[in-house]
């Protein structure tokens, strides 16, 4: 595991950190670019968006806490800077979708999926440079969300709201997601974002200046979180995660994400480690450890490259992106540690030895977006986008190197 640790630890900060401190950065028009394609071509026009910028934060927040280097600050307070003054509606309160190259908004949504990055991102600056100001955008977010979007009658969070917060006719959060009132995916990252909250804000004493009872008490919120992915969006006899739902936590969809379902065993059990309750905490372990023998057992080529997407008929996407193979080198990590199972950790070592083979972009830097099952990249995917950007696969270095194995 030792030689593992110095193979991710050496991709970050010879490859993928200096990928985005070279090319990413936007000295024209401010932030960082918002496309760059595999040959590295610029479109210097290209929108910005809420994603990218979040995760750049965030990435770059992380590797300051790490490596105490000045341009890991620089960077973070660079991206800090930017989507505050650019992302936030100063009028309405949360974080626009969409920004033009000029920083001015193109899409003035606010989706729950894009808010939960940006408290998440700001929660992980305020721990990296305590800064108090981040902190507080932090609670201000938190709490604009629980006023907007939580179900009270059913539980959970709504999907998309217009920029006044009236709830969105459509839902759906980009083309290739259903159009339902609720996601497993939304409520994933939400899931992620309040837990990094609570590391560094616990509000349980705070009172409602206007009813005296729990303002959005956020452990409570994070509780219930864990317990609707217990309840509703774990398929506890296949041991996937349901993807899309209607209002009542009806089930819409019949696919199978192996991505997010080897993402989900850990960040499932850090938020319950967070959280602290041992009941939930043993839940959880259990089902994380259960997810992940599925994911291993019906999605994991040989090689160790892991496919992208099934249904009930078997699996309909074979193509390997990016963010599901730097997931399951963290998601098999923590199942090996919580099982001590042996097949977990060679296959967390043969996820990483595909990464290095083929997603890998030795001559460009970084990584491709997506390789066929033959390991062939993807040239009409971009290396920089809206969704495409370093936190995946960072976070998965940061993690390998933090863990006691």
């Amino acid at each position: 595991m030792q030689n593992l640790r110095q193979r991710v630890e050496t991709e970050l900060r010879t490859n993928i950190l200096p990928f985005w401190l070279e090319h990413a950065i936007d000295e024209q028009y401010g932030g960082f670019r918002g496309q760059i394609a595999n040959d590295l071509t610029i479109d210097p026009f290209a929108h910005k968006g809420l994603i990218l910028n979040a995760r750049i934060l965030w990435t770059f927040s992380k590797a300051f806490s790490v490596y105490r280097e000045d341009v890991y600050q620089q960077t973070a307070r660079r991206a800090y800077d930017y989507i505050t003054e650019h992302f936030w509606d100063t009028e309405f309160d949360g974080f626009f979708w969409l920004v033009d190259y000029l920083g001015r908004p193109a899409e003035s949504k606010k989706r729950i999926y894009g808010q939960a990055f940006a408290l998440y991102t700001l929660a992980e600056y305020h721990r990296a440079s305590g800064d108090q100001e981040a902190l507080r955008r932090a609670i201000r977010l938190f709490e604009v969300i629980e006023s907007a979007s939580h179900d009270a009658h059913h539980r959970g969070y709504f999907e998309t709201y217009e920029r006044d917060w009236t709830l969105a006719r459509e839902q759906r959060l980009s083309k290739v997601d259903m159009d339902e009132k609720k996601s497993m995916n939304t409520h994933l990252h939400l899931l992620e974002a309040y837990a990094n909250l609570l590391r560094c804000w616990d509000n349980r004493k705070a009172a409602d200046p206007k009813t005296g009872g729990p303002r959005y008490a956020l452990r409570n919120r994070l509780k219930e979180l864990l317990r609707i992915f217990l309840e509703r969006i774990i398929d506890r006899e296949s041991h996937h995660l349901r993807m899309f739902f209607d209002e009542a936590w009806r089930s819409k969809s019949n696919h199978i994400s192996f991505g997010h379902d080897i993402e989900g065993t850990w960040l499932l059990c850090e938020a319950a480690e967070i959280l602290g309750d041992q009941q939930i905490l043993a839940k959880v372990r259990q089902e994380s450890v259960a997810m992940a023998q599925a994911v291993l057992d019906q999605a994991v080529d040989p090689d160790g490259g892991l496919v992208y997407e099934a249904d009930p008929t078997g699996i309909i996407d074979s193509g390997k992106e990016w963010w599901p193979q730097a997931e399951a080198v963290v998601g098999f990590l923590n199942a090996y540690q919580l099982s001590g199972r042996e097949r977990f950790r060679r296959a967390a070592e043969k996820s990483w030895d595909f990464i290095e083979k083929y997603i890998v972009d030795r001559r460009h830097g970084e990584w491709f977006w997506k390789v066929s099952r033959e390991g062939i990249p993807s040239q009409d995917k971009f290396k920089v986008d809206q969704w495409k950007c370093p936190y995946h696969n960072s976070r998965m270095c940061f993690e390998v190197m933090a863990r006691n194995l």
